[in-house]
């Protein structure tokens, strides 16, 4: 498993912690700040399912018209992620 971390922009989380198996599935998804409940609900929702298949569910969001969100903010951490990952193959 390899451990990420990554902090967002324009949203009210601080920081975003993940895991990648080495299948690409999303584990042990947290938030630091934020929306606690909806943050914790996000990452049961994601826990196992394929990182990129997620990046394609979640990109894009909008909170309150900022342009993003934090569920955005994964999955740009998670491109960041794959792309690290690919690059270290």
């Amino acid at each position: 498993m390899s451990k990420h971390s990554y902090y967002p922009h324009g949203v009210c989380s601080q920081q975003i912690f993940f895991e990648l198996d080495t299948q690409n599935r999303l584990h042990n998804v947290s938030f630091t700040g934020g929306c606690n409940g909806n943050l914790k609900a996000l990452g049961i929702l994601v826990e196992g399912q394929e990182a990129e298949k997620i990046v394609l569910l979640l990109k894009h969001n909008d909170c309150g018209g900022r342009g993003t969100s934090c569920a955005d903010q994964l999955a740009r951490a998670i491109e960041e992620a794959l792309a690290k990952n690919a690059k270290n193959s």
